[in-house]
């Protein structure tokens, strides 16, 4: 799982890359938390649109980061999940927690 983030005006942008597994999954909580750190955002999104595979590890994901975000005064949303991302996010209800902004990264 690669991270690239972008950081513009209160506004941290997670550009997230490769397979989201339980392998990942506590990796990227940690990078997440220390970008949290760094940033001290007011909105987070998590762009999903590289993720190519994901299981219920970024259910768990989604929801840590949205804990930290609360903590942080501020809000989070998913950004452009794939087909398979969406379905998992949909099975669980995340969409009723978390924005999901769909169609193409910008």
């Amino acid at each position: 799982m690669q991270v690239k983030a972008e950081s513009i005006d209160r506004k941290l942008i997670l550009h997230l890359r490769g397979e989201l597994d339980h392998h990942a999954a506590r990796q990227l909580m940690q990078h997440i938390a220390r970008e949290l750190e760094y940033a001290l955002p007011l909105e987070t999104e998590l762009d999903f649109s590289g993720v190519t595979f994901m299981d219920s590890s970024g259910i768990a994901v989604a929801l840590h980061t949205m804990q930290q975000m609360k903590q942080l005064g501020g809000k989070m949303r998913i950004g452009y999940p794939s087909a398979q991302v969406k379905k998992v996010f949909t099975a669980a209800g995340l969409q009723q927690l978390i924005e999901l902004e769909e169609g193409h990264e910008k």
